[in-house]
């Protein structure tokens, strides 16, 4: 499983002052209190002194009072600040206001002009507790958005334009509040428009949005979200968002957190039609090639003087009247290479080679993925990767990955990689390439099957 765990970015500050090593802190806490309490004593004394005209106390209850405030500041306040984590700075949360704020927001101004102009009592106190709605919304839904974190779990392999199950886990880490209304939002799934929300950047992994009505303290809740993937590639989800409205829908707050998650979608293997037009022949070339001595029978063929009489089939023989010989298969006939040549030039440019090199990757897929199902040895070829000749079952995978990245090449460079291959020929070939024909070297013909993106793509 492809999965990214999120933890919060804050938690309780009430729970982290409970525990045992925060003891110091408390103390401190507890001393600034009591002398600060002796200051401010200190100047309401000065403060009565030198309206009665008693010059010397006032001044003396100043002096104690400023000395009471410096020792604070000197020796308690730079302890306490080393033991403080700035980590909400970088606690991330973005504001937007919405339809309903800002028709809110219009009536408490219009509070605000009437209050002033009559100076009404009741409009005043109208006006007070409008102003203290937006306060509570603001103190509210932070404290909905604190304390969660996130998981996202993705299968392991995923096939482009083939439906995935991903599983999306919010965790509430507060002891004694729950949560409610978040929504979690990729990193541009944003800014709604009435229920309309802008799709996520092109290659992120989570498109829409998913809704968690309810998040209790110390709980856990799991949603299940089907994602599709239109292209092969690399996706990459840099940042999530988790989003609420609560309580009044006035603000839309959104806590933005960082992921490296990252996945490669492979290109489809479903067969196309395409597929299935070159499948005989490629098997018949295969067939072709692989005659041997195996224990499969392969066909029947006239009897040449350099073949041995125990592969002669006798009741064939006098049927037709004259010696016919027994070929079988070899038992390796199924070990295969395939290469793509992703070597276009730089004349084939532009957005139809484009699309015809997504279909030669999406068939060398469908090669791939179809030996695989047979059980062949097979060994995948590009200019910069090569799996081993190996059991498919044992680099699939590994094929489908350097499948899903290879991007097309400008340059003539190829002629070298495919020229090395004409060497190996006690392996059959399955070669796509732009190449043109008539450069393709002889040896190559007798042991290749060659794709051309310029005709058969």
């Amino acid at each position: 499983m492809n999965s990214v765990a999120i933890p919060p970015k804050s938690g309780s500050a009430f729970m982290r002052l409970l525990r045992p090593r925060e003891r110091s802190t408390w103390r401190n806490f507890l001393i600034a209190l009591i002398v600060l309490s002796v200051a401010m004593a200190a100047a309401l004394v000065s403060a009565a002194a030198s309206q009665q005209g008693r010059v010397a106390l006032a001044a003396v209850t100043t002096v104690i009072a400023l000395a009471l405030a410096a020792w604070v500041a000197i020796t308690i306040v730079p302890s306490m600040a080393k033991r403080t984590s700035l980590r909400w700075i970088a606690y991330q949360i973005d504001y937007r206001l919405t339809r309903d704020g800002i028709i809110y927001l219009a009536a408490v101004f219009i509070l605000v002009l009437a209050a002033v102009n009559t100076g009404n009592n009741l409009l005043f106190l109208v006006l007070a507790c409008s102003l203290a709605g937006i306060l509570i919304s603001g103190v509210l839904s932070r404290v909905v958005l604190t304390g969660i974190s996130l998981k996202f779990d993705l299968p392991e392999h995923i096939f482009a334009g083939q439906p995935v199950l991903a599983e999306l886990d919010l965790h509430n880490e507060k002891p004694f509040w729950p949560s409610f209304s978040l929504r979690v939002i990729g990193e541009r799934a944003a800014k709604d428009q009435g229920n309309q929300e802008e799709p996520a950047e092109e290659n992120g992994i989570l498109t829409r949005a998913v809704f968690f009505p309810y998040l209790a303290r110390n709980s856990s809740t799991t949603q299940k979200v089907e994602l599709r993937f239109a292209r092969r590639g690399v996706y990459r989800q840099d940042t999530f968002g988790i989003r609420t409205r609560f309580p009044f829908g006035f603000f839309e707050k959104t806590r933005r957190v960082t992921s490296d998650i990252s996945i490669t979608v492979y290109p489809p293997v479903e067969p196309t039609d395409q597929f299935y037009e070159i499948l005989p022949l490629l098997s018949g070339e295969i067939a072709s090639y692989f005659r041997g001595r195996g224990h499969e029978l392969h066909s029947l063929r006239a009897y040449q003087p350099t073949d041995s009489a125990r592969f002669v089939d006798w009741k064939v023989s006098a049927k037709s009247g004259h010696l016919m010989v027994r070929e079988f298969a070899r038992e390796d006939e199924r070990r295969l290479m395939l290469v793509l040549d992703p070597f276009i030039g730089p004349s084939r440019s532009g957005a139809d080679f484009t699309e015809r090199f997504e279909r030669a990757v999406s068939l060398a897929a469908c090669i791939a993925w179809h030996f695989y199902e047979l059980g062949s040895v097979l060994q995948f070829r590009t200019h910069t990767f090569s799996t081993p000749l190996a059991p498919a079952g044992e680099i699939i995978y590994s094929a489908l990955r350097a499948l899903a990245i290879i991007e097309p090449e400008s340059s003539s460079r190829g002629g070298a990689f495919i020229d090395s291959l004409a060497t190996e020929t006690e392996i059959f070939k399955i070669i796509l390439t732009a190449r043109p024909q008539r450069t393709i070297p002889t040896s190559l013909w007798s042991s290749s099957y060659f794709l051309f993106l310029d005709h058969q793509l």
